[in-house]
């Protein structure tokens, strides 16, 4: 089979020819229809993961159909419809019993610790493989199980409570799907912060309320003041839960001085670079909160999933281009990610 392989952290991908892995017990063997590319790609393949070993495949958002049986698996049946839940645990420690697998003690990421879906298929355990509703494109389900799983996790540790309002920071695919979610969820009134206008203006399509913000590498005294931009639209007031979706300790404490009176700060962007705060003014104050979110948990998915197809959630402003399962076009996608000049999201279709 083709893959696409980082054989060194900090060179490009290249393409390989690789046998076809065969499913062992408890485990289905999947044909990969769509993987979507996530800016974590791009952060593995600079050397940014000091858990990252090479050489691997990367690509952790992945659809396809179960294509063979590992003895005792019954269910997904040859030929379902499947998106994978990419963490693969061992579902009987006690952080798995409790609900937080993302903590299991023997817990390995698809395309991170464990060989992804940058290739024509992958091989995982049978209770990773969800089913894919018919009215979801496989493109789109590979999108779900990152982007969108990640931001409704996210919403959810922010407590978000129908009637409260919501500021998204960063509007990538993480972004439109949190806008969506949280309007699903009974946000009021849900802000879109960002500085490219077309993903403000895709924000705005699904019922947000654009407030522009610097560039990440702006310095100017006349770049837009994303903080005074959200208290000015929401009369000084603040939100209740605002989304941290960057990474940049910069929009991290943003994210904090756009909370309202007990308003809750959830970080979910990737960053090893400390924060910065007044623990005065901009935490004890108003008592707010500052909350870390990590991955997601499998038992949000079928939630996550009948959103996306009653049509609440649509990804087709997230999933903007498709390109093949070639390593010239998909580093293409990694250093446009790196350089923030990417479109939204991009699935490579073998």
């Amino acid at each position: 089979m083709r893959a696409l392989r980082l054989e060194a952290v900090g060179a490009p991908l290249v393409a390989r020819d690789l046998p076809v892995p065969e499913p062992g017990p408890g485990e289905v063997l999947v044909r990969v229809r769509a993987t979507g590319i996530c800016h974590s790609d791009a952060h593995y393949r600079a050397g940014r993961s000091a858990s990252l070993r090479a050489p691997i495949t990367l690509g952790h958002e992945v659809a396809g159909e179960v294509a063979a049986l590992g003895p005792g698996v019954t269910s997904p049946g040859v030929g379902t419809r499947v998106c994978l839940h990419y963490l693969v645990t061992c579902g009987h420690c006690a952080h798995c019993v409790a609900g937080r697998e993302q903590y299991c003690t023997s817990g390995a990421m698809i395309g991170h610790h464990r060989d992804g879906g940058q290739a024509e298929y992958i091989v995982v355990p049978a209770r990773n493989a969800v089913p894919l509703p018919d009215e979801v494109p496989f493109a789109h389900g590979a999108a779900l199980m990152c982007s969108s799983a990640t931001s409704l996790h996210a919403l959810r540790r922010g407590r978000l409570a129908p009637g409260e309002t919501v500021a998204v920071i960063g509007i990538g695919g993480l972004g439109i799907s949190a806008v969506q979610l949280a309007r699903a969820l009974g946000a009021l009134e849900v802000f879109a912060v960002d500085f490219d206008e077309s993903k403000l203006a895709a924000a705005t399509r699904h019922g947000a309320v654009p407030i522009r913000a610097a560039r990440p590498d702006a310095d100017g005294t006349d770049a837009p003041d994303a903080v005074a931009g959200l208290r000015a639209a929401t009369g000084g007031r603040g939100c209740d839960v605002v989304l941290e979706l960057v990474g940049s300790p910069r929009t991290m404490r943003q994210a904090l001085q756009m909370c309202a009176v007990h308003g809750r700060a959830v970080i979910a962007g990737l960053s090893r670079t400390p924060m910065e705060l007044d623990s005065y003014r901009e935490l004890l104050g108003p008592e707010a909160e500052l909350i870390g979110s990590n991955d997601h948990l499998l038992a949000e998915l079928p939630l996550l999933l009948e959103l996306a197809r009653t049509g609440r959630l649509d990804l087709r402003d997230v999933v903007v281009r498709t390109v093949p399962l070639e390593a010239d076009a998909v580093n293409g996608v990694l250093d446009a990610l790196e350089a923030w000049t990417a479109p939204l999201r991009t699935a490579i279709e073998p």
